[in-house]
């Protein structure tokens, strides 16, 4: 078997670390491409020598570029690999530029595609994010998924549960492993150095790039004015180059670089970023990733968005959204700082991105499709069976998997009178609703 990982940013990098380790100790062959989306040597090729995993096999080097001319560079580049390299299943993590180039080439090649992180939704098509998440899970073959919650959301798309494995969020293994690495070798940069980390307090670390933020000189504003008058916080802001351009364009920079609680530092490294946060009091952010990380680390999230699509750290209780709402922000961040009991039910708020055992179990499920013959993408031999979508009220004892054989059916969706669930296998169906496919 030979699998193909396609990564295109940090996170990407980051999050799949633990899937290409895990490859890599069973021996099964694999090649790494990389598109070069983020072209900034600093924001993405000393990841892999920083993260201790194989420097890629292919780098396309795409650079930055509309979401169109990106897109249209990355899926030339990956055909030429993929065509070459004839791998059994392609694995794209995410919502990138990458994910979507990747998803689509293979699906036009007949490739399996394994999705991580699949199934997450904000519900915003207006967030270029969401639009590549749905269109690489219309493609894919399998879907590794953090949580029920996500689950539920491919099934309400009409995606069958058999494709479907919640793995949990290799988010958390990569946290568990690169905390280790990070801690042995201390800080090395020299901002937070000179900044003397180790023994700041109150540490509020914020990260501000999205275009719904940075663009909106209101909102952006908005945000700055909350941070004016959070005295009694140490804010590190590792700021991202466009962002800082944008604040110097609409004249906010300066006001914001004067605060003598603010402390405005070059992006950092992973390591150093991921060390920081797990010493930080607080995370302020408009970052998809950094949500799950601050649960992961125990570190209460403020999320300066107004829609997610990680809503279960927000059910969990470890992360508030606040979107650039300035009054909303400080209730929050002051009740943190203020209140001892508040803060530490966000702290303790329990992980709903599992143990740290993703990868393993990612890596087991490919295993035994390729084992199985289900990781072959060929034209159906068979005439098409016709069905029937039907609803009913279960009120046997009898499992999922029973169900479906005695019906020659597919379920699709439950509700056990409280809340949706996930059909898995081994479910007792008794006193749900459901509803199903049944074959002719």
């Amino acid at each position: 078997m030979k699998i193909a990982t396609i990564l295109g940013t940090r996170p990407e990098i980051i999050k799949m670390a633990p899937i290409i380790d895990e490859i890599s100790k069973r021996g099964i062959d694999q090649i790494i491409l990389h598109t070069g989306q983020h072209y900034d040597k600093e924001m993405s090729d000393n990841f892999f020598k920083d993260l201790e995993i194989p420097t890629p096999d292919y780098n396309i080097q795409v650079g930055s570029g509309s979401h169109g001319k990106q897109t249209g560079l990355m899926m030339k580049g990956i055909e030429e690999v993929l065509m070459d390299e004839k791998p059994d299943i392609v694995l794209v993590q995410g919502d990138t530029n990458a994910v979507l180039a990747g998803a689509l080439v293979a699906s036009k090649l007949h490739i399996a595609i394994g999705h991580v992180e699949a199934g997450l939704r904000s519900f915003d098509m207006t967030m270029p994010e969401e639009v590549n998440r749905r269109a690489a899970d219309v493609t894919s073959t399998m879907y590794f998924i953090p949580t029920e919650e996500s689950a539920i959301n491919l099934l309400a798309e009409g995606f069958s549960h058999k494709n479907l494995f919640i793995t949990g969020n290799t988010v958390v293994d990569a946290c568990f492993r690169h905390l280790e690495i990070a801690k042995k070798r201390g800080f090395e940069e020299e901002s937070l150095a000179e900044l003397d980390i180790e023994n700041m307090d109150n540490i509020l670390t914020l990260t501000m790039h999205r275009a719904e933020n940075v663009d909106v000189k209101e909102r952006v504003t908005n945000i700055i004015g909350a941070l004016k008058e959070l005295k009694d916080m140490n804010i590190v802001f590792p700021i991202h180059p466009r962002t800082k351009n944008t604040l110097e364009n609409f004249g906010l920079f300066d006001e914001l670089n004067d605060l003598e609680h603010v402390h405005i530092i070059k992006p950092l490294g992973y390591l150093d970023f991921l060390l920081l946060t797990s010493k930080s009091t607080l995370i302020l952010t408009d970052s998809g990733g950094l949500q799950e990380e601050a649960i992961t680390l125990n570190v209460p999230a403020l999320t300066l968005r107004y829609n997610t699509e990680r809503p279960e750290t927000v059910t969990a209780g470890g992360n508030i959204l606040v979107g650039s709402d300035k009054e909303v922000i400080l209730e929050n961040a002051n009740r943190i700082l203020d209140d001892e009991e508040f803060a530490e039910k966000m702290k303790n708020a329990p992980n709903p991105y599992g143990i740290g055992d993703s990868a393993k179990l990612t890596v087991d499920a490919i295993e035994d499709y390729y084992e199985k013959g289900l990781l072959n993408i060929e034209a159906p031999e068979d005439i098409m069976s016709l069905f029937t979508r039907k609803m009913a009220s279960i009120t046997e004892d009898i499992t999922v998997s029973e169900f479906e054989e005695n019906e020659n059916s597919l379920i699709h969706m439950l509700f056990d009178g409280n809340e949706m669930r996930f059909p898995s296998d081994d479910l007792n169906l008794k006193g749900m609703m459901i509803t199903y496919d049944r074959r002719e």
